[in-house]
């Protein structure tokens, strides 16, 4: 049965969009686009199942809450909350210092977001709490606002010294808790209005090169706790150059206790990290080496007294919990670039580490509600005087491999630090600042690996590899913010500028199918006789109308303004042609009523025969007196060519028939005379050679046949540039495939209108094919349909309208558009 039906050829109707809108019933725009009233009530209509939808939505934990099992996810979140809340201690103070503030608020950071996580947050695997790049922001930020007094400004003593670093750190506090809390409001908004896909702007280049410039300023940054020196705070462009030149200047004042701490420590740490990696396959969990070298180190340092050879220490670090405050507002107007700055990155961040795990797992996660989480962790934090938080690549890992199921492992994680904040802070006071300071340098190793990158996109991607060192530059040499904001700004450019140039393509059939590839690319497809396809790989819009125009002009071979222009003289100068004749026609006309008027006047009877044998026996000439008789000889008329006689006697009252007799003479206007009557044949500034019967212009050639005229003035309205004799083509039909554009603007509107009606000057039609139906609504809103341009030159798919032109023009359809389609039947037994 299979067999018998293989060869069954499917037929179908062509459909238009019209036809296409009458088949499918397409409902109208209020139809698909409710009034505002009828949403806001849809919005508030009482229903259960919507109700408890958006209560889910809110509050992602309620969800997955009960259904949690205690006997298969209680451990694994138990153990990799653990790991994860050991991570937490030694980066959550060393990024404190990042932000230039006090330890103790990077244990703070660390607890209460990622309580607040737990509550709003859908995905299960990210680890909030720190982040180098945010820490660094804040730190500008801390920096600007609150910064640093030379020691020699301070005359009274140590007393006066330890005040103002304690009110600075307090300062430093609120600029840096105003931040957060300003950052997770604009967080929370965009996430309420639906704004998730801003971070779709940060592309992956952007994060990883301006992550990779970051870290750069992290390392300078630090510098100062490894040597021990006190460089001058800089602040906006080339910051960095400025501040790591002015470090190489104080070299030689370097402390060389602290220097001894922070290079014993870093070897340390690196040799017990590279190990780590090294087995990390044979190890259940990670080796938390960053603990144990602070352990070690806050014990070396309390039982050598570290203190009295002047290296810095963390210092006093208080027990218990801080009250929450509300951050002073009059702060917000000085911050607020700075706010939504570190909102966007740390969005981009946690949304593509969330979706990187939700796609390991098997679950999805929702935007919106990741920028709302995100929000009011740091919006709750900040009251609470945490900084800016943010998923961290290297604990999410950690909480990933440990076995984590659920964010209740970020539970246990935030225990751990809530423990030692309230019990076991004391402890690590007299740890030096100079090992948190390396802890930060040698945990940025993951982020200098991303230099790679270069080689990477170099081989794939030319135009990402030049956004990625545009990023990359411009975070090192501008701010943290400026530069994320010039990156952004570069990458949305090369957007445009790959819109304005996309590849412009001729389509031809591939046979058997309906199908319709470039012709240019693809071997073994057939031009579509008469029929020119052409397609854009974007969208049209402002940007690039112009581009399209000129593409479509040389891919159809076609100058269409040329020829236009062309056919436009012409046709002005085939006019002023029938004018000429025009004008001739009267005039002949005139003098031929003037020679019958006359003659009848005169009443003379002639015979040919007669004045013919006159002529021979010279008994007369023209312009001599007639013989005596009945006879007479001819008289010449005024134009001496054309010459009139009576071929019957003339009656009582004047009537009879003439004879007109055409003589030779060459400068007879009838004969194509260039003067009669005092007119110059050079007429509207053409020059006219005028041979005989025969008149030339400009190379085009018209035979006047004595009072015939041979053009005809009503056929001006539609002549084509054949029928002027320059050009010759065979392309009767133009189709445009449009299913590339998602959108169209106004310009690329009144560009199609312009097309459309340029190529119906030369007598080729143009139709649109595979238009989305917003892209409809648009040309019918934008005035693109009129009476001369319907819907019906408007197409669902190349296919239809390659058929319609077939069948529209009159040509024979190639036997390769018959399209087959097998049958597979399943046969009973």
């Amino acid at each position: 049965m299979a067999k018998k039906n293989a060869g069954l050829t499917v037929q179908r109707e062509v459909l238009d969009e019209q036809m296409l809108e009458d088949v499918t019933q397409r409902l109208d725009y209020n139809d698909r686009h409710p009034p505002l009233i009828k949403h806001i009530r849809h919005l508030f209509r009482c229903n259960l199942l919507g109700l408890k939808k958006k209560v889910l939505g809110c509050f992602p934990v309620l969800y997955w809450l009960p259904r949690y099992s205690i006997w298969d996810y209680g451990m694994p979140d138990i153990v990799s909350g653990i790991s994860v809340g050991i991570m937490h201690l030694p980066q959550g103070m060393a990024y404190a210092l990042l932000a230039s503030l006090p330890p103790v608020y990077g244990l703070y950071t660390s607890l209460y977001p990622a309580l607040v996580y737990f509550f709003f947050g859908t995905s299960r695997h990210i680890s909030i709490g720190t982040f180098t790049v945010l820490s660094i922001m804040v730190g500008s930020v801390t920096e600007r606002l609150v910064p640093d007094v030379p020691e020699y400004l301070f005359a009274d003593g140590n007393n006066s010294t330890a005040e103002y670093v304690m009110a600075r750190d307090l300062s430093r506090v609120q600029v840096a808790a105003a931040t957060t809390v300003l950052a997770g409001l604009i967080q929370v908004v965009l996430g309420l209005v639906q704004f998730g896909f801003v971070g779709t702007y940060l592309s992956e280049p952007v994060v990883r090169a301006y992550t990779t410039a970051a870290a750069a300023h992290a390392v300078v940054a630090q510098l100062k706790y490894l040597f021990e020196v006190s460089p001058t705070r800089f602040s906006g462009p080339l910051a960095l150059i400025y501040t790591l030149v002015d470090v190489c200047s104080l070299l030689p004042e370097t402390h060389l206790p602290t220097l001894a701490v922070s290079g014993v420590s870093m070897l340390v740490l690196i040799i017990a990290k590279e190990l780590n990696a090294a087995y990390r396959h044979k190890l259940p969990v990670p080796v938390p080496v960053e603990l144990i070298t602070i352990v070690a180190a806050t014990l070396i340092s309390s039982y050598a007294e570290l203190s009295s050879y002047k290296v810095p220490v963390v210092g006093e670090i208080p027990c218990g919990l801080s009250p929450p405050s509300v951050p002073d507002l009059n702060i917000f107007g000085e911050v607020i670039g700075d706010a939504f700055a570190i909102a966007i990155v740390g969005y981009a961040i946690s949304i593509s580490l969330g979706k990187t795990f939700a796609l390991k797992h098997g679950y999805k996660v929702d935007s919106n509600q990741e920028l709302v989480a995100l929000g009011l962790s740091n919006t709750v934090g900040g009251f609470f005087q945490c900084f800016a938080v943010c998923p961290s690549m290297s604990r999410s890992l950690v909480q990933d491999s440990a076995g984590g199921k659920t964010q209740m492992a970020g539970v246990s994680s935030a225990v751990i630090v809530l423990v030692t904040v309230l019990k076991l802070g004391p402890l690590f006071q007299e740890l030096p600042k100079a090992v948190l300071a390396v802890i930060v340098i040698v945990n940025l190793k993951g982020m200098f690996k991303q230099h790679y990158d270069i080689v990477t996109l170099w081989r794939s991607n030319k135009i990402d590899l030049l956004v990625w060192l545009v990023t990359w530059v411009s975070t090192l040499l501008l701010n943290l913010d400026m530069g994320l904001g010039a990156s952004v700004a570069f990458a949305l450019l090369t957007v445009i500028f790959r819109t304005q140039r996309p590849t412009y393509s001729v389509l031809g059939h591939v046979p058997g199918t309906e199908l319709y590839v470039d012709m240019e690319t693809h071997r073994g497809v057939r031009e579509v006789p008469g029929v020119t396809i052409f397609r854009s790989s974007a969208t049209v819009y402002f940007a690039n109308a112009e581009l399209y125009l000129e593409a479509l002009k040389a891919k159809s071979g076609l100058d269409i303004g040329k020829m236009i222009t062309y056919k436009r003289r012409q046709e002005a100068k085939q006019k002023r042609r029938e004018k000429r004749i025009e004008r001739r026609a009267r005039r002949r006309a005139k003098r031929h009523q003037q020679s019958i008027r006359a003659a009848s006047q005169r009443r003379e009877v002639f015979s040919v025969e007669e004045e013919a044998s006159h002529w021979k026996e010279g008994r007369g000439k023209i312009g001599t007196a007639p013989p005596l008789g009945e006879e007479q000889c001819w008289r010449p008329r005024e134009t001496s060519t054309v010459f009139v006689m009576p071929d019957s006697p003339g009656t009582a009252a004047g009537q009879c028939s003439w004879v007109y007799l055409k003589g030779i003479d060459p400068d007879s206007d009838t004969q194509g005379s260039t003067t009669q009557d005092g007119d110059d044949a050079t007429l509207d500034g053409d020059d006219a050679t005028l041979d005989g019967d025969t008149a030339t212009l400009d190379g085009d050639t018209t035979t006047l046949d004595g009072d015939t005229i041979t053009l005809d003035s009503c056929s001006m309205e539609r002549v084509s540039l054949g029928s002027l004799g320059k050009w010759t083509w065979d392309i009767h039909s133009m189709i445009l495939d449009l299913s590339t554009a998602n959108f169209i603007d106004t310009v690329a509107i009144k560009l199609m209108r312009n097309i459309v009606h340029d190529f119906g000057e030369i007598d080729i039609d143009v139709y649109v094919a595979g238009c989305q139906a917003t892209v409809v609504d648009e040309l019918e809103s934008g005035g693109f349909f009129s009476d001369a341009i319907t819907k019906k030159c408007l197409f669902a798919t190349v296919h239809d309208a390659v058929l319609y032109c077939q069948n529209h023009k009159g040509y024979t359809l190639h036997p390769s558009f018959e399209y087959k389609m097998i049958a597979l039947l399943m046969c009973c037994t």
